[in-house]
């Protein structure tokens, strides 16, 4: 499960807090929700989701909330809460005590503003990014021995912040240092040691957006092929980053929140769920690696910045806030057909297996160098990636990218064409032209959008 805003799609990833959080489970959600009065003052909110039927509980204190506290819900029903004050950030975890709201303070983080990450895996542990002139603190908010706790310290400004396995040990974060951007992996049973995990070229910037640890699919967005694009790659694999042109909408915006969970070690058949904005409206996006287009369905009116949550069962639930129902959450089932199987496509490494080698010594001792080596999580050899230099004359349309490839702009005739009139390709068919009215994927009428799959 991600919560992600969106964003534009062709523009730098951008730091951002998101309507609501959900927390690692799926019980409970938080967000900051409005008065009625005149000022349109804020107040804590906390989403009961575990039930038949949402429902929420303001969590109000003695005085107005500013606009930017932060909220994070935990498994247990409490909302931890970083406010600004003066020059700290004071923490505290809110819950309901009768008809009105208990607060138990855990203590102040010397930085004037916190990013908070997103829910660890398990529910209990909260953490938070504070930035410096040159350095970022990772801070362990709540789960430690007394208050908030320093981690470590990373050279450069880090933003994001995607877990890659289910115990919370590897943390990755998008670091900017030199005037780039690449994606680190900090291991936080080894004090908090960090390491490169994503670089597709050296100039390029690269970042990571969401993680599945059960299939290894990752979705990053790159300039690595002259601009920033969507692509996706496989944790630990050696072949290289794709990017499909059904991720590159003319116009609007294209953001993913969340990774369907379950479909182990099959990157191909993982889905991605896409928030998508356009002139006729908001939609809610669905790809799979291996049918190469994007499917849209309609959204729920007031849904929520791109907030959701894929549950084990399948269910897609997309909270959303009306002024007829202020606490709702649609439930979709969306229809995805079986994964034919795709020619050349390499064996994932479980994800429980993943360890890090070559961690250099911790950063408060040997500062880290701008061009470092990256760092596998697995003991598959990753070749560096070379940029484009025109299209690619890769594999046919379905097939995976080879091993000696380098940057794949993946443009087949089944990312341009709908479900019904797609033609497979032969094994071994040179690509057919796609005329340029064809080259993206745009979003349709409600009564035409396609709710089948292939």
């Amino acid at each position: 499960m991600t919560i992600c805003a969106p964003e534009d799609a062709m523009a730098p990833a951008r730091p951002h807090r998101a309507a609501l959080t959900i927390a690692a489970d799926g019980s409970y959600a938080a967000r900051l929700a409005r008065h009625d009065d005149a000022a349109g003052s804020w107040f804590p909110e906390r989403w009961t989701l575990s039930g038949p039927e949402p429902y929420a509980v303001p969590l109000q204190g003695t005085q107005p909330e500013e606009p930017d506290s932060a909220l994070l819900p935990l498994t247990d029903g409490r909302v931890l809460i970083a406010r600004r004050v003066a020059d700290r950030c004071a923490v505290s975890l809110l819950y309901p005590a009768g008809p009105g709201t208990g607060e138990l303070l855990l203590g102040a983080v010397p930085a004037p503003e916190l990013t908070l990450l997103p829910p660890a895996p398990g529910g209990t542990l909260c953490y938070a990014l504070a930035h410096e002139a040159r350095t970022t603190t990772l801070w362990l908010l709540h789960g430690g021995t007394d208050g908030p706790e320093r981690v470590t310290r990373i050279p450069g400004r880090c933003t994001g912040g995607v877990w890659l396995d289910r115990s919370g040990r590897l943390l990755a974060l998008d670091r900017e240092l030199d005037g780039r951007t690449k994606t680190v992996v900090v291991d936080l049973e080894r004090g908090g040691e960090t390491g490169l995990l994503l670089q597709i070229t050296d100039e390029s910037n690269d970042r990571l957006l969401l993680a599945d640890p059960d299939s290894g699919l990752l979705l990053v967005r790159s300039d690595a092929p002259g601009h920033d694009r969507l692509g996706w790659g496989v944790l630990g694999s050696s072949r290289p980053v794709r990017f499909p042109e059904c991720l590159r909408p003319p116009e609007g915006t294209l953001a993913p929140f969340a990774m369907q969970p379950g479909q182990m070690l099959a990157p191909e058949s993982c889905a991605v769920a896409f928030r998508r904005e356009a002139a006729n409206g908001t939609w809610l996006g669905i790809w799979r690696p291996s049918e190469r287009q994007l499917r849209h369905y309609p959204a729920p009116e007031g849904w929520l910045a791109g907030a959701g949550l894929w549950t084990a069962g399948g269910e897609l639930l997309l909270p959303y806030a009306t002024e007829a129902e202020p606490c709702g959450v649609a439930r979709m089932a969306v229809p995805l057909g079986p994964v034919e199987p795709v020619e050349a496509v390499e064996t994932v490494r479980p994800v429980g297996r993943v360890r890090l080698v070559e961690m250099p010594v911790r950063l408060t001792e040997v500062p880290v160098q701008p061009a470092e080596a990256p760092v596998h999580l697995t003991d598959a050899p990753v070749r560096p990636v070379q940029p484009v230099q025109g299209p690619p004359s890769g594999p046919p349309s379905g097939a995976a990218a080879g091993s000696g490839g380098g940057i794949v702009l993946d443009a087949g005739d089944a990312d341009n064409r709908s479900t019904a009139s797609a033609q497979r390709q032969p094994a071994g068919a040179e690509p057919r032209h796609v005329p340029a009215h064809l080259g993206m994927c745009r979003p349709v009428p409600l009564q035409q959008a396609p709710q089948a799959a292939r």
